[in-house]
């Protein structure tokens, strides 16, 4: 009997009554009665009624203390209202007796019970004329009260069951000898039994309620699902006997299984819509093949336990794969082979259909037995397979391969999440590869806008150092540009036009070319400046700002002249005076009329100045004013070495801003170096 001993007894209403004990209640020689909770009577047999000297009808709502006062016998009236309070307020069992005005004497038994609906606390009475097989009636009846019954048994007071039970043995099949005593264990499930013998064992020493579920071998051979229940029936202080029920629950039992069954679908079902989602969502933000790769590794590895994941990618030619594979897994074999290669993902490919193997059997089946199949399996670990074709325009583009490394079958359901998975991957694929081909042609271009090589100057050391965005697919407005004049002087400049795309380079580009022609003819910075005004406004869009700083540097005095059209100051680096910011206020940015300011320095031998875009002091956690501070503080605690070297310097600058933060814009930088002059060289 499964000893679910923490279930409760059962609690029972007067709508709960069994047909059992309703029979008993109709046909048997005693008197029952149930009180509600405000101690009136709520059901009433006709022999409890004449006891009392009245039809149940005059009972009905009534208090039994109430009758007996109305029939003049005050006594009996005063002992069960006594009795009845005993009940309330202990909540056990009280017997006493009544006598009748005819001289009978009838035993009578108060006990609480509960109504399982709304808790409330009743009290039935049970009273029987003499102390034979009536009294074993009420007792019987009160047992059956606590547990509820659909086959009736019972047993003796130590727990060896000694009367027939016909209906437990139609369902087992069990002849009566093989049922008596402790044999009616044997019908019980092996796995059953061990801990429903320990609870009834227990049961029987406790004196305690005994409530059990296991599984029973019936009749045909199959088992069913029963749950026993048992009361003992008391003689005084001693156990007289058990007296039980058992209830067939197979039924219930298969629908709580299915139940947590479907429960348990709606939960993966779940988990993999949620799964899918966060896929979307990793996927969105990877920008590279490699990157899409490595997010269908994790979310394989979470949502169906695969232990390697990479796709494979048609040329352009649709005549060979390319493996790509997610960090850290396993060595391929192969990373590239022919369409008609025997693996699941060419196969996959080739057909436009999902292709499983659970097992190296049915890999090599899969793959007609070909060497290259248990060539697999001797230099992987892999031991089953999935390949799904990525699909775009209705043609396929690749395949999305997971391997696991133990024989594994896939679900219809996991099947679904992964076919879902791969049309997934089919378009992260395909911005991905958009996005690297964008990537590459814009760094060319950014880089063709660009200087090919700094001009060699007697007397100065000029670096240049730029850097693209990690998440720009468009040419930048970053620019720099350094040139000798023909006075022997050296310009530099480094400008910024806002905005991304072609219109950002042709801008840049326009006034690069222009800046160039008006040195050539009227170095000085605010003249050049004040030139590109004109300029910018004649052929430029008021929406295009443009920010630039522009220097005329003279390498045997260390003059430098500079104007700033609304960029960032220059950082100088000045040995032991330590770096600093050119405490200069910028004028306007390009196009807007202003006075041009022209501000004149003198670089010291071993100085060096260091122009640079806003990329490098400013992102979405930092802003300009608090970069600044981190700049010129990063630049005190460069190395001598480092401070020796213009092109260090800059590297410096950018591994140690960047340092920490994501890129979001370019770096560009423009160092100009004074060399301290070695006087033993010179002559």
């Amino acid at each position: 009997m499964s000893a679910e001993t923490s279930i409760p007894p059962p609690r029972l209403s007067r709508a709960q009554l069994p047909d059992a004990v309703k029979s008993l209640l109709t046909d048997s020689p005693i008197g029952f009665a149930l009180l509600g909770p405000d101690d009136v009577f709520g059901t009433v047999n006709q022999r409890l009624a004449v006891l009392l000297g009245r039809t149940p009808a005059e009972c009905l709502g009534r208090t039994p203390d109430d009758l007996l006062e109305e029939s003049g016998d005050r006594v009996a009236a005063a002992s069960h209202r006594a009795s009845l309070a005993g009940v309330r307020e202990s909540g056990h069992a009280i017997r006493d007796r009544h006598r009748t005005p005819s001289g009978q004497v009838w035993d009578l038994t108060w006990f609480p019970v509960t109504d399982p609906g709304t808790g409330d606390e009743h009290v039935a009475l049970i009273a029987a004329h003499d102390g034979g097989t009536t009294r074993r009636d009420e007792q019987r009846l009160r047992a059956l009260l606590q547990a509820g019954n659909q086959i009736v048994w019972a047993a003796g007071s130590g727990g060896d069951v000694h009367e027939d039970c016909p209906q437990w043995r139609a369902v087992t099949g069990q002849d009566l000898d093989r049922y008596l005593g402790r044999g009616w264990l044997d019908a019980l499930h092996p796995d059953d039994r061990p801990r429903v013998e320990r609870a009834w064992d227990d049961a029987v020493l406790d004196i305690t309620p005994f409530d059990a579920m296991f599984r029973v071998r019936t009749r045909s051979g199959a088992y069913s699902h029963y749950r026993a229940r048992a009361n003992p029936i008391m003689d005084g202080a001693e156990t007289a006997e058990w007296v039980g029920t058992l209830v067939d629950i197979t039924t219930e039992r298969e629908a709580d299984e299915l139940r947590q069954r479907l429960n348990q679908q709606l939960s993966e079902a779940a988990m993999r819509t949620a799964r899918l989602q966060k896929a979307t969502s990793d996927l969105a933000e990877a920008l590279t093949a490699d990157e899409v790769v490595n997010a269908m590794s994790e979310i394989g590895r979470s949502g169906v336990g695969a232990d390697h994941t990479c796709v494979v990618l048609l040329d352009r030619d649709r005549l060979r794969l390319r493996t790509i594979a997610a960090a850290q897994a396993h060595p391929l074999p192969r990373p590239a082979f022919p369409l008609d290669h025997p693996d699941v993902a060419a196969r996959a490919v080739a057909d436009g259909q999902p292709r499983l193997a659970a097992n190296p059997a049915e890999l090599a089946a899969l793959l007609d037995d070909a060497p290259m199949a248990a060539e697999l399996v001797r230099s992987t670990s892999e031991r089953a397979w999935v390949a799904l074709p990525m699909m775009v325009a209705g043609r396929p583009i690749g395949a999305l391969r997971f391997a696991f490394s133990t024989p594994r079958e896939v679900t219809d359901e996991e099947r679904v999440f992964l076919e879902a998975l791969a049309g997934q991957c089919a378009l992260a694929i395909g911005r991905a590869t958009l996005y690297e081909q964008e990537h590459s042609t814009a760094e060319e271009l950014q880089r063709s806008l660009l200087p090919e090589e700094l001009p060699a100057i007697r007397g100065l050391r000029l670096a240049a150092y730029y850097r693209s965005g990690s998440q720009n697919v468009q040419v930048g407005g970053d620019w720099y540009d350094a040139f000798p004049l023909p006075d022997g002087r050296v310009a530099g400049v480094l400008g910024d036009v806002m905005g991304k795309g072609i219109p950002a380079a042709a801008g840049m580009s326009r006034i690069r070319n222009a800046l160039r022609a008006l040195a050539f003819s009227m170095p000085e910075p605010a003249d050049v400046l004040t030139g590109l005004d004109r300029m910018f406004t004649a052929t430029e869009g008021m929406d295009q700002v443009t920010t630039l700083v522009y220097f005329v540097l003279d390498p045997v005095t260390g003059q430098l002249d500079l104007s700033n059209a609304g960029h960032l100051p220059p950082l100088v680096v000045a040995g032991s005076a330590g770096p600093s910011l050119l405490d200069t206020e910028p004028d306007t940015p390009l196009g807007i009329s202003s006075p041009r300011g022209h501000h004149k320095f003198f670089v010291q031998p071993g100085n060096t100045v260091a122009l640079y875009s806003d990329g490098l002091v400013e992102n979405r956690k930092r802003s300009v004013d608090s970069g600044l501070d981190e700049l010129v503080s990063v630049a005190a605690s460069a190395p001598p070495e480092v401070v020796g070297d213009p092109q260090q310097m800059l590297e410096y600058l950018v591994e140690s801003m960047l340092d920490g933060y994501e890129q979001d814009d370019d770096v560009t930088l423009l160092a100009v170096q004074l060399p301290v002059i070695d006087p033993v060289s010179e002559r």
